[in-house]
């Protein structure tokens, strides 16, 4: 385990020297800057979505269906067009890593078919913006555009918010100060690239790019044809090989002169299958009765929890990964003296298929040394697995390295090489495929933290001070007491059931506050200052019910450091309070099968059970 956890990476939002990573290749500024902005300063609206991700569309989405109307939705996102994660990353051989069948959200109401099992990049942004544009919202989002801060003005009964519109170098940024009545929070965790910091980046003198900013200006190629032809006579280094580097390395090695992939941990690396979809099978099987994205959807999730439920529709790598019910869930409630077996039932349930994987691994792989090192050695549930049918069968390249550093990272940068325990590969293209900073950075976790910005509710208080204080607080994951009108989706996978599906859990939990507005704005009357606020009874229910699920997690502590462990920190925690206050940041216990039960209970019920209503008049 590295000493310096959380702390080897840099933010490259808090970086002056390299903060440019991160900048906006795809934006069309002229174009933008054409349009007529659909928010300007001093605006009063109903409801004012940050985000335009999957997450901001499904929030919108859903409350048009639950009867608010989009003249009075407004959305805004840093990015220069819908699509969230989909728009930042645009590297060579993206695509999601669970069937697009399910993942894609609104398949059902949109009518699309997806054309493949695994939809790549291009087709998940496009679908972006046909749902924009199926609900209306194509003219409802202001783009480029930073929330700095957000503050309740009781009073006025509405949010205060602070956005910059960044409008291009040739015009100055407009600063905006909105009103909002409801403020729906959407920020993603797969969009703000980081770096490690003892690489030494500032001595290399040759040119290089994050994944999720990938520059195609030094590859060759586009976002939308993946012919890297200006690799052809230049020796590349990935460093990194989790998820992304699974997708990209073979694209790179395909065409670079040489490519050196330099790995810390070796992932898991399943079959991935896949294929077009046969537009018969679509048809007559698939997608043929009413309600079946939600059916579909609901099986998977059945077997990823170990609790399989009917046929398996999925019928992917995924389901047959039983043990990662360790991080998402499963059905029961463990007493402490009930843990050591349940870790062991993990374990044993795990090794079957660890074994074949690593199998598999010396099958494909014909170097018998270079097939050891890209074996995992750890259970599934420590590091997201991943599928695919070409990252293995990259390493029988004669142009392909791979340099495994056991654990530790790349020692150092030179001008023109990195080095791995004393040893200099000359490169000419740095590739980092080192992740995200809001999937494992420290601090609370709270929205605020999440969305990088400040969120102040009732009297002034700040969420993040208040998470930081006495752990996280919601109900459902979706709203905190003390913040009237204000809602999020799971910030942080905080207090909600999670599947590797996580369109799913976005879905549920965007029609869920939809549902829940719907009914407080029909019972406080027509009135423009309904406050819905969770009680602070409720946030404490709710947290006291995380609680007792959150042993089933403790597999996780034993795990290599990851984003699983923020990096190895949560072993660091040892005071008894402080552990209680992560433990009431955990997702639910039993599972997303029984957490989905549980909120349309809820809503069936009517009550509002939790949330208090004011008309305010």
């Amino acid at each position: 385990m590295r000493a310096d956890g959380l702390g080897q990476f840099v933010r490259l939002a808090d970086s002056t020297q390299f903060n440019y990573l991160q900048d906006d290749l795809w934006v069309d500024h002229a174009a933008l800057n054409a349009k007529t902005p659909v928010l300007s300063d001093g605006d009063d609206i109903k409801f004012l979505v940050l985000g335009a991700g999957y997450g901001g569309l499904l929030f919108a989405v859903h409350l048009i269906e639950a009867g608010f109307s989009a003249s009075d939705i407004r959305m805004a996102d840093g990015a220069g067009g819908f699509g969230g994660t989909w728009y930042w990353n645009r590297y060579p051989g993206l695509m999601c890593d669970t069937e697009s069948y399910i993942y894609m959200p609104l398949l059902e109401e949109t009518g699309y078919m997806p054309r493949f099992k695994y939809a790549y990049g291009p087709e998940l942004r496009a679908h972006a913006d046909r749902i924009a544009e199926k609900w209306g919202l194509t003219d409802k989002a202001l783009f480029r555009t930073q929330s700095r801060g957000a503050q309740w003005d009781d009073a006025a009964k509405r949010w205060i918010v602070q956005l910059v519109e960044n409008r291009g170098p040739t015009e100055p940024k407009r600063e905006l100060k909105i009103a909002a009545q409801y403020v729906l929070l959407a920020s993603g965790i797969l969009d703000a690239p980081h770096i490690p910091r003892a690489l030494g980046i500032e001595q290399f003198k040759g040119q290089h790019f994050h994944t999720a900013r990938w520059n195609y200006d030094i590859t060759g190629g586009t976002d939308t044809d993946w012919t890297l032809d200006k690799l052809k006579d230049k020796r590349v280094g990935i460093l990194g090989t989790g998820a992304t580097a699974v997708q990209a390395v073979p694209h790179l090695a395909k065409w670079a002169k040489h490519l050196y992939v330099f790995q810390r941990t070796p992932s898991s690396i399943d079959v991935r299958g896949q294929r077009p979809t046969d537009p018969a099978e679509w048809a007559n099987k698939i997608a043929a009765a009413k309600g079946w994205h939600r059916a579909r959807s609901e099986n998977f999730n059945s077997y990823v929890i170990n609790a399989p439920v009917g046929e398996n529709l999925v019928n992917d790598g995924w389901c047959y990964a039983r043990s990662y019910s360790a991080v998402t869930g499963g059905r029961g409630i463990l007493a402490p003296e009930q843990i050591p077996d349940h870790i062991a039932r993990l374990h044993a349930i795990d090794l079957e298929r660890s074994e074949k994987i690593r199998a598999r691994t010396s099958e494909v792989v014909q170097d018998p040394g270079t097939a050891e090192k890209l074996k995992h050695w750890y259970p599934v549930w420590c590091k997201r697995p991943t599928f695919h049918d070409d990252y293995l069968p990259t390493f029988n390249r004669p142009n392909v390295t791979l340099v495994d550093t056991d654990g530790k990272g790349v020692e150092a940068l030179t001008a023109d090489a990195v080095v791995v325990d004393g040893t200099p590969y000359p490169i000419d293209v740095l590739v980092l495929s080192t992740g995200f900073a809001l999937s494992v950075e420290g601090g609370s976790g709270s929205p605020a933290q999440r969305a990088g910005m400040q969120i102040l509710g009732r009297d002034g208080l700040d969420i993040d001070e208040k998470w930081v204080r006495e752990g996280p607080g919601t109900l459902h994951g979706v709203a905190s007491h003390g913040f009237p009108n204000f809602f999020f989706l799971g910030t942080a996978l905080t207090q909600i059931g999670v599947s590797p599906n996580f369109t799913y859990t976005l879905a549920l939990l965007a029609s869920h506050v939809a549902t829940t507005l719907a009914k407080a704005e029909r019972r406080a009357g027509a009135s423009d200052r309904v406050t819905v606020e969770v009680t602070k009874d409720a946030e404490e229910e709710w947290a006291g019910e995380i609680l007792k699920r959150a042993s089933w997690f403790a597999a996780v502590q034993g795990c290599t450091p990851g984003y699983m462990t923020k990096e190895g920190e949560m072993s660091k925690v040892v005071d008894p309070v402080e552990q209680l206050k992560a433990a009431r940041g955990a997702t639910w216990g039993e599972g997303i099968v029984s957490f989905a039960e549980v909120i349309r209970a809820w809503e069936d019920e009517g009550e509002l059970r939790g949330f208090q209503v004011e008309a305010n008049m």
